[in-house]
């Protein structure tokens, strides 16, 4: 049985011990963490242990960003949009209408 994209990103995911939403920071840093964790120079596990676990974290790294490289970003504005802080939501929407404010400029 194969497994579907979506499945195969879920299991690199998890095994890097990442959140639904990553950032790529976060990414990288969970790699390196466990990459040194489990190298085989470092680990004190069974070293073939070690290296079976040093195999995966590479895998699963390579899952991701080959996900994370292909992906196609969108740059619509009702998508942009989407992505706005509520500070900047509400900024846009009632800027500075003097219901809002106390009335006085902010220039």
């Amino acid at each position: 049985m194969t497994r579907s994209k979506y499945q195969e990103i879920t299991e690199a995911r998890k095994i890097l011990e990442l959140p639904e939403k990553a950032t790529m920071e976060t990414i990288k840093s969970n790699y390196r963490r466990l990459l040194s964790k489990w190298h085989p120079d470092k680990c004190t596990e069974d070293p073939e242990c070690c290296q079976k676990m040093t195999q995966t974290i590479i895998a699963a790294y390579e899952t991701i960003m080959d996900y994370c490289n292909n992906y196609q970003y969108c740059f619509a504005e009702d998508t942009v949009k989407r992505h706005r802080s509520p500070g900047q939501w509400w900024m846009e929407t009632y800027g500075n209408d003097p219901l809002w404010t106390s009335g006085e400029s902010s220039e």
